[in-house]
């Protein structure tokens, strides 16, 4: 492709007539305003001296305005590192410190105590809030909207995202022009989306989810969002008659079954429900399906490669399952240990290659070179199978794997079993230290509301349907599972809450 991203979005929608985004508020955005604001940020951000290859690092809220700066960084050749809003000051000092951006935008209220941060780096400093207004906004205003887009190279970086992590300290995922390219008009294809499309976006934007999956397959397509802050059940029924598509996490799903609006005459004008980030419940899948007629489109991706896999727009949407390899990417299963390709129905390593898949982490070319296998598959840390009819299964990530006794234990497996029990709501597995076996198998169980289920009842119904070695040793009971910003749940909190469990019971 070896293209700017953003000269080549420029094409498909330069002379549409059309509405890009309209917010709740009533603000409208056309595909030309949208191409002038990012011309007017471009020759901001160039003013206030950044350079090709300069990285500009984002935390604000969700607005209009801060979408149209990820366009403007890529239009002046820069990359884009968007930032979780909720990452305090000693978080965000880590991010610059090792990013060295040239260019930090924040919201208002956080300039004083980013502004020590980014004069370590001779960052400077813009602010911008949640209704699109500030001292970046006021520069836009005064600035002209012909900016010449910088020539960039397919695989020159367009972003960088910072994974969440949770073993070590973040990486920074090296995203370029080709990869996020590619897999918008891969997706556009895949999932239908045209210009007629008007999309209900309520994710956050400074995720791969709703900033690249989200935002670039509707601009890519010339199609309409309809822009919201933050997830509003109440305010998602009442657009549906206006929308055409939903992208979302599993809770946006549970929440919304919660809600007696949910019918087939209030969904009966959407063609696509797409689900992403974090594992969708069967039950949550099938409930859909009898409440509305539609079949959730379960997809899986990360950080690192954007969308590997995507159930059929055509053809079965199998509950609990991710669908297939997206055209361009091979995806295979492997042997933790030896690296060797397995066969299908066997659970291993998943693997991927294709367009879509980074260059690598930022600055780390020792960790990046560990991820790669030497034909260029990368090792997504996914546990894992693929069925004898394609479709892939996600089984949990490779550090959850729970080794007791000797035997490999895979968390969904025994999820799968527990959930289905009565008044079980949802369950993770986890291994903890034990002293006789390495790790014991432990379930940490959310009730159904008002249920009675407790550990003796659930211990009594996986008897005879699990091996031995796989039974928890222990089922305790929360009230939520702790979840990160996209409804993963984080394990990593769970491992570290219950640490001492067989530990303590021993001493």
């Amino acid at each position: 492709m070896n293209a700017n991203l953003f000269e080549r979005l420029e094409r498909s929608i330069a002379d549409l007539p059309k509405t890009a985004i309209t917010t709740p508020a009533g603000e409208t955005v056309s595909y030309a305003d949208l191409i002038a604001l990012a011309g007017r940020l471009a020759n901001v951000l160039a003013a206030r001296g950044v350079k090709p290859g300069d990285r500009v690092a984002v935390q604000v809220e969700k607005s209009v305005p801060a979408l149209v700066l990820y366009l403007a960084t890529v239009r002046a050749g820069a990359v884009y590192l968007p930032l979780n809003t909720a990452y305090t000051l000693a978080e965000l000092e880590y991010f610059i410190g090792d990013a060295e951006p040239a260019l930090v935008v924040c919201d208002p209220s956080k300039r004083e105590g980013i502004e020590p941060l980014a004069a370590k780096v001779g960052a400077a400093v813009e602010t911008l809030d949640a209704k699109g207004q500030g001292s970046l906004l006021e520069a836009a205003d005064d600035a002209s909207e012909i900016f010449e887009t910088v020539q960039s190279a397919g695989d020159d970086l367009a972003a960088i995202l910072y994974t969440s992590g949770t073993t070590g300290r973040s990486k920074g995922a090296m995203l370029t022009h080709d990869n996020l390219v590619s897999n918008a008009l891969t997706l556009k294809e895949v999932w239908r989306f045209t210009a007629d499309d008007v999309l209900i976006h309520a994710l956050p934007i400074y995720h791969t989810h709703g900033l690249f999956v989200a935002s670039n397959v509707t601009l890519f397509s010339g199609a309409s969002m309809i822009f919201l802050s933050k997830f509003d059940a109440d305010e998602i029924l009442g657009l549906m008659p206006r929308a055409t598509a939903l992208m979302g996490v599993p809770t946006f799903y549970v929440r919304l079954l919660q809600h007696p609006g949910l019918t087939r005459e209030a969904t009966s004008g959407m063609r696509l429900f797409v689900s992403g980030s974090a594992p969708l419940l069967a039950e949550t899948h099938r409930e859909w399906s009898a409440r509305t007629g539609h079949a959730i489109l379960e997809r899986y991706g990360m950080t690192e490669t954007n969308m590997n896999t995507s159930n059929p727009y055509d053809g079965d949407r199998v509950p609990g399952a991710v669908g297939l390899p997206l055209p361009g990417v091979s995806v295979r299963i492997t042997n933790p240990e030896t690296g060797e390709e397995l066969a299908r129905d066997e659970i291993g390593l998943i693997e991927v290659k294709g367009p879509n898949v980074f260059k690598g982490y930022w600055r780390m070319p020792e960790k990046t070179a560990s991820e790669f296998r030497s034909d260029g598959f990368f090792i997504t840390g996914d546990l894992g199978k693929i069925d004898e009819r394609g479709y892939v299964h996600i089984l949990g990530r490779g550090k959850d794997l729970v080794i007791t006794g000797g035997f490999n234990v895979y968390p969904k497996e025994i999820e799968d079993e527990i959930d289905a029990i009565p008044g079980v709501f949802e369950s993770a597995v986890i291994g903890l230290p034990h002293k006789d076996f390495g790790e014991g198998v432990t379930a940490v169980v959310v009730r159904s509301k008002e249920a009675g289920v407790d550990e003796k009842t659930i211990l009594a119904a996986l008897d005879g349907r699990l091996a031995k070695f796989k039974l928890p040793k222990r089922v305790v009971f929360v009230d939520e599972l702790p979840r990160n910003t996209m409804g993963k749940v984080q394990k990593n909190v769970l491992r570290e809450h219950f640490a001492d469990l067989y530990t303590a019971k021993a001493s």
